[in-house]
């Protein structure tokens, strides 16, 4: 041992030296005592970094704290952190996980490669996309957009007004799930259309039109970016390899949420080493109509052989008053991973599921008790109800505000959904893809007197030269100076090197008049432009900034975000759906009523069944420690020409001693 760590001149020597001191660091003490930060499950899943590894998280087991001390363990391992990659479903979760990391470890965390499956798809695509017949350039259609272009396209297959023909959003729908399902058009259609049937044959046309118009013009959709992405991998082995041997380590956050897709591009990114780590929870897999599929997690260890299974079922957020009542709603699961979740928090009171006469009497109750949980120290913040719908809270929204309790419910308009903000970004699109007709179209039906008949006959024209057209435009003499107007700030733009915010600045300055002559509330959204613009300052790339903000999109209006309420607190009214992830002390389910939750539509389909429980089991794991489950019992539904009066099987089978059931009468 002294030859060895002695400073000797003599090179073989050195050479020894160098190699036992490397293997010696291995063995090192690491700056994170992780055994003692972690419980004994978690710390399994942070020790296990080669071959395949499944954790089974159950609901509030720290999840997302297993998988940041999975990530500073493995580069104070010496992996290098641009060879480990963290897909999510929200690049907010990617940089959160990253950001703990980095505070627990060091600023080395950053480095590695995190993002949403999305995200990551249009970086690896903007890189080799000429290998699979695509252009670098591409600009990424949102929804509404796809939307729009099926619409286009739907009008020249038929004549929509003769028969009933399905929208624009069901077609995109079945487009879509076609992808995310790895299934035929004819089989979507059949499987969950079936209505539509006589129209397959013009379903599969417009389809097929849609696909060919968004590759021929350089257009993709979220769909797309999986799509190509696995025809990428698939058909290029030299770049598959590459791709899976930089990224040597990958781990997938919520995998019970993956489509088909998804997981194939998986197995495809992990070909090289298998070190893939998926965690999720199957009992939290609710997202089917999204194409989630629900086997991936299950089959996980068949698709990676000799996966280690690893179970975290400690929890750290509930009483086990309310795990003991999940427990028993989820045991119920034909197809599942065995897991009982325990706590060691203090002990609270039971469950209640509450029955009233009606859904008016349910809503009083609901507020009442919210009054009543504020006095008892509970904050406002702390309280959510949620419901399997959002209809489902419509007399409650009008008890609450007789009472005069704030409340935040979550949906409506996104910010980048509305409008005038839509307008803006068409002009950037066009900035950065000329061949993008939909927003030629857009932008061009914003000048006055310029109608459809007239785009038409312009945007062959403009998405198809630089623009520099003068005297060849088909138009009179006022709407050809208004068009050359546009082109001129587009030409201006697109000769020039502007920043995002700069480019943002001029168009803001031609589109002002228009919002004026557009819009009567035009001084409202004039905050939502100003917000807009100022989003923009922190990018350097016009490409960057529309990407972020197709994938990445903000939630809400700039104009509500940047309100100061007049109410510090709020209580928060949320579908079950949009519910996920998040936690709250009090926690209501109200419309707990068999027919509404489950579905009445579910009864014939053991998947869509298991899929309602699963719904109800996330429902109930949001409560820390009040959890209240109320029902009416005189309830007419008029989808079904029905009157729902039972409790929800989901909760009418737990046995007594692991609820209070209650019923609400008036009093005398």
């Amino acid at each position: 041992m002294d030859l060895i760590l002695k400073d000797n001149e003599d090179k073989p020597v050195s050479k020894t030296k160098k190699y036992v001191l490397k293997k010696s660091n291995t063995v090192a003490k690491f700056k994170i005592d992780y055994e003692k930060e972690l419980n004994q499950a978690q710390y399994q899943a942070v020790t296990a970094t080669k071959g395949p590894v499944l954790v089974i998280a159950g609901a509030g087991t720290g999840k997302t704290r297993t998988l940041v001390y999975r990530v500073a363990r493995m580069v104070e391992m010496g992996i290098k952190p641009e060879n480990i990659l963290l897909l999510t479903f929200t690049r907010k979760a990617a940089q959160e996980m990253m950001n703990r990391a980095s505070v627990i470890l060091d600023s080395r965390c950053e480095n590695i490669a995190g993002g949403t499956f999305h995200s990551f798809s249009n970086l690896i695509l903007r890189k080799y996309a000429s290998f699979i017949g695509l252009k670098n350039s591409f600009t990424i259609l949102d929804k509404s957009d796809s939307e729009d272009l099926i619409n286009l396209i739907r009008g020249q297959v038929t004549d929509v007004k003769k028969v009933r023909f399905p929208r624009k959003k069901t077609i995109g729908d079945i487009y879509s799930k076609a992808i995310n399902k790895g299934k035929s058009i004819n089989e979507i259609v059949e499987e969950e259309y079936p209505h539509f049937s006589k129209f397959t044959d013009q379903i599969i046309l417009i389809c097929k039109k849609f696909a060919e118009y968004k590759k021929a013009n350089s257009l993709l959709d979220y769909d797309d970016l999986l799509l190509y992405l696995k025809l990428l991998l698939t058909t290029n082995e030299e770049i598959r390899n590459k791709i899976s041997n930089t990224y040597k380590y990958i781990m997938i956050d919520e995998y019970q949420d993956t489509n088909s897709i998804q997981s194939d591009i998986v197995k495809l990114l992990a070909s090289c080493h298998n070190n893939v780590m998926a965690v999720g929870d199957d009992s939290q897999s609710i997202y089917s109509f999204r194409g989630a599929n629900f086997r991936n997690i299950l089959e996980f260890p068949d698709i990676f052989e000799n996966t280690q299974v690893i179970k975290l079922e400690e929890n750290y957020r509930s009483t086990q008053q309310i795990l003991d009542l999940t427990n028993e709603i989820i045991k119920y699961s034909k197809e599942k991973y065995t897991k009982h979740l325990f706590t060691n928090n203090q002990p609270g009171e039971f469950p209640a599921i509450i029955a009233a006469p009606d859904q008016q009497v349910e809503s009083e109750f609901i507020s009442q008790r919210v009054i009543e949980l504020c006095e008892e120290g509970y904050s406002l913040n702390d309280i959510a109800v949620l419901a399997r719908s959002a209809r489902a809270t419509y007399h409650l929204e009008l008890e609450l505000n007789k009472k005069g309790i704030p409340f935040k419910k979550y949906g409506g308009f996104k910010f980048i959904e509305t409008a005038h903000i839509k307008d803006i970004i068409a002009h950037l699109r066009i900035v950065s893809n000329k061949q993008d007709q939909i927003s030629w179209n857009r932008v061009l039906l914003l000048i006055s007197g310029i109608g459809n008949a007239t785009t038409n006959k312009l945007i062959p024209l403009l998405a198809t030269t630089d623009n520099k057209i003068d005297s060849d435009l088909p138009l009179n003499s006022s709407k050809k100076a208004n068009v050359l107007k546009l082109l001129e700030l587009i030409n201006k733009l697109r000769a020039g090197n502007y920043s995002p915010a700069e480019a943002v600045q001029f168009i803001l300055n031609y589109y002002k008049p228009i919002l004026t002559e557009k819009y009567d509330d035009y001084n409202k959204r004039e905050g939502d432009l100003e917000n807009f613009l100022y989003l923009s300052e922190s990018y350097n790339s016009i490409e960057n900034f529309l990407t972020d903000l197709a994938l990445e999109p903000p939630n809400a209006s700039f104009s509500e975000v940047g309100k100061v309420s007049e109410e510090n607190e709020y209580l928060t009214l949320s579908t079950i759906h949009s519910a996920k992830g998040l936690e709250w002390g009090a926690v209501f389910i109200m419309g707990a009523v068999e027919g509404r939750f489950p579905s009445v539509y579910s009864y014939s389909s053991d998947d869509e069944l298991d899929e309602e429980r699963r719904l109800m089991y996330v429902a109930t794991t949001r409560a820390k420690s009040c959890l209240h489950i109320t029902y009416p019992i005189d309830m007419f539904d008029y989808a079904t020409n029905m009157v729902l009066s039972e409790p929800s099987r989901f909760v009418n089978q737990i046995p007594d001693n692991l609820l209070d059931r209650w019923c609400l009468v008036e009093e005398e």
